[in-house]
């Protein structure tokens, strides 16, 4: 079948399109019938199977068409639209339908039946019965599923669906966090992070949040130090031979703080990143240098920060003084926010020393390195407490270079690292709770995912047109 054909079989066009939708006003341009036009099936090889084929063909189109109209009530026109490059029109259709489905409001006396669908589906592997207060259960191929999910998410429906998946259906999760091929997953999800300056807010957040979750299971925390990488090409502050996908994540999380600090200054992005770094720090394991090194770098330029604007504070308190007309900025509240997240960098450091000093040599030495930029924190109240185990840390070590002399290399530095860890008293260590942070959605999801779903819909179905001018649900320049 061809929709670039005047006819059909042995039907023009135009007749053939009203026997499929079994109506006389369908219009010859119509986008959603052209769409189904397009598609191939194979070729019938008798007058049964011809006949057998048309008739699947017109049950089928016309439910889906049926079902369409539903959700666009009517909106959908056939002006041509500039049409998105998508390898899979059928598939990105789907899974916008899909999205649209999962994400309908709960009646007030039944729950979303698709949304129930979704949180309960098991693998086709599982023959354990589905419970009998699950209605709507089906089965599908996790590893085939997993797969998918690995290969489309440079989408943000494709992120959107993992992100539901992951949050929602305990099996599926269950099933991705025993994988051993999991940088199939982690990696297009750090791309997507990486390249934040080139992606929506709403599909870099998906992404971050993603990682959140995953982050949440001590053996991921744990697997992804021992899983090693070559050569990440799209990687390009700095050249990385080799380095563990958990050193890759630290880095790319870190460069998303230091860009939201810099532009989007976004409050819910600091805080999912820092919940992110907090979970895996326990677990941190032989730490790439550089991911070291980016650990202390941040810290440097939030205590850069906190200077700044105490030194603002000051200024503007002595220029009060003499003018008392001159309204007082509120800086505490921006001191405050800063405080915060110097103290959570402080106690994601401090989650590694108490639990992993042995295995990250390369966090000490940037600690070393950088000691200065700790001292004025010793005595402040806000950090009095988390500062007591590093600077304990770097007194130990400090001491112990001092003993070995000066104009030491590298290689010896991180020796002496190696042997001193062996010989610090862990009781000397004083011990605070886990950190750890779950992720749980806002109050009222639904005023986030239904406009975000149909603003995808919008920009990402192949062959659909609203008129702009009556969109209401989202604005038109939202991400």
């Amino acid at each position: 079948m061809g929709s670039n054909s005047s006819r059909i079989g042995d039907l023009p066009k135009n007749e053939y399109l009203k026997k499929l939708s079994g109506t006389e006003s369908v219009s010859e341009n119509d986008p959603f019938w052209n769409q189904l036009l397009s598609f191939s099936f194979p070729a019938p090889t008798s007058s049964t199977e011809l006949k057998l084929l048309e008739e699947a063909t017109i049950s089928v189109c016309r439910s889906l068409a049926g079902l369409w109209t539903v959700f666009t009530l009517g909106g959908v026109g056939s002006k041509a639209a500039a049409a998105p490059e998508v390898s899979s029109p059928l598939a990105n259709q789907s899974l916008l339908l899909l999205l649209i489905l999962a994400n309908l409001t709960d009646a007030a006396d039944a729950p979303n039946p698709y949304r129930q669908a979704i949180v309960s589906f098991k693998n086709t592997q599982d023959s354990s019965p589905f419970p009998s207060s699950i209605p709507h259960a089906f089965q599908i191929n996790f590893n085939s599923l997993y797969m998918a999910l690995c290969e489309q998410q440079t989408s943000d429906q494709a992120t959107l669906l993992l992100y539901t998946l992951l949050h929602q259906n305990s099996n599926i999760r269950t099933y991705m966090l025993a994988r051993t091929d999991m940088e199939n997953l982690v990696l297009p999800i750090l791309e997507i992070l990486y390249h934040v300056e080139e992606r929506n807010s709403h599909h870099v957040y998906m992404a971050l949040i993603v990682l959140l979750i995953l982050t949440e299971d001590d053996g991921f925390n744990r697997s992804i130090h021992e899983v090693m990488l070559k050569n990440i090409t799209w990687y390009s502050e700095r050249v990385l031979t080799e380095i563990s996908l958990g050193s890759l994540l630290i880095l790319v999380v870190i460069r998303t703080i230091q860009y939201n600090m810099t532009r989007t200054r976004d409050k819910y992005l600091h805080t999912n990143c820092l919940a992110a770094l907090a979970n895996m720090s326990a677990q941190f394991r032989s730490l790439h240098q550089y991911a070291a090194q980016r650990i202390i770098s941040l810290f440097s330029l939030l205590s850069k920060k906190h200077n700044k604007v105490l030194e603002q504070a000051t200024q503007s308190l002595r220029g009060s003084l003499s003018s008392n007309d001159v309204p007082l900025p509120d800086y505490a509240q921006d001191l405050n926010v800063i405080e915060e997240v110097i103290r959570m960098m402080l106690e994601i450091i401090n989650s590694c020393l108490t639990n992993s000093l042995h295995h990250n040599p390369n966090l000490v030495y940037a600690l070393l390195y950088k000691r200065d930029l700790f001292e004025q924190f010793q005595t402040h109240p806000s950090f009095q407490d988390i500062m007591q185990n590093i600077d304990l840390v770097i007194t130990f070590f400090s001491s112990r270079l001092l003993q070995a002399g000066a104009e030491l290399s590298v290689e010896r530095v991180l020796e002496i690292i190696k042997q001193g860890v062996v010989a610090l008293p862990k009781d000397r260590l004083k011990k605070f709770p886990e950190l750890k942070f779950k992720y749980v959605e806002e109050e009222q999801p639904e005023e986030f995912f239904i406009p975000y779903v149909w603003s995808l819909v919008y920009n990402s179905a192949v062959g659909l047109y609203w008129n702009p001018q009556d969109i209401q649900l989202f604005t038109m320049d939202s991400d």
